[in-house]
């Protein structure tokens, strides 16, 4: 008996060839990879539209707040000028300030400029505390960078 031959096809001639061709109908790594970054494109482009949703409802909440708060502060500050100008009058007539017409002013000034002060830090601290920027979508788009990146090698 001689030598068992095998049928095996030759890329060049000398070599079988590294790779067999995929089973009809499945796709090829190429084909693969690529979809994988189409589908990561796709993605990404589906948060940015998200994030930029997200961006116009809050700018839209916020301009509507804005409003109601401008009217209501306006309201406030001319309630505030009549009450400043009334009290240290009525705070003369009733501690009986007549000498002294301008010791009510003082006390009314000095309380006036305790709660500006209070006022001030109150909003600083509230202030610090708020983050306009749309948490969730951008700690979604950043899991799936992550993933993307974690991914390719």
């Amino acid at each position: 008996e001689g030598p068992v031959m095998i049928d095996t096809p030759v890329s060049d001639g000398t070599r079988p060839p590294l790779t067999a061709p995929p089973p009809a109908g499945e796709p090829t790594l190429t084909q693969l990879v690529s979809g994988i970054a189409e589908d990561a494109q796709r993605l990404i482009r589906q948060q940015y539209h998200m994030l930029r949703a997200e961006v116009k409802e809050d700018i839209r909440r916020t301009k509507t707040a804005l409003k109601y708060m401008g009217l209501g502060i306006g309201a406030a500050l001319f309630g505030v000028m009549f009450l400043a100008v009334s009290l240290p009058l009525i705070l003369n007539d009733v501690l009986n300030l007549n000498n002294h017409p301008w010791a009510g002013w003082l006390i009314i000034g000095a309380v006036m400029l305790v709660l500006g002060v209070v006022g001030v830090f109150a909003g600083k601290r509230i202030f610090e505390k708020y983050n306009p920027l749309p948490d969730k979508t951008l700690n979604a788009l950043e899991e799936n960078l992550s993933w993307i990146a974690n991914n390719r090698k």
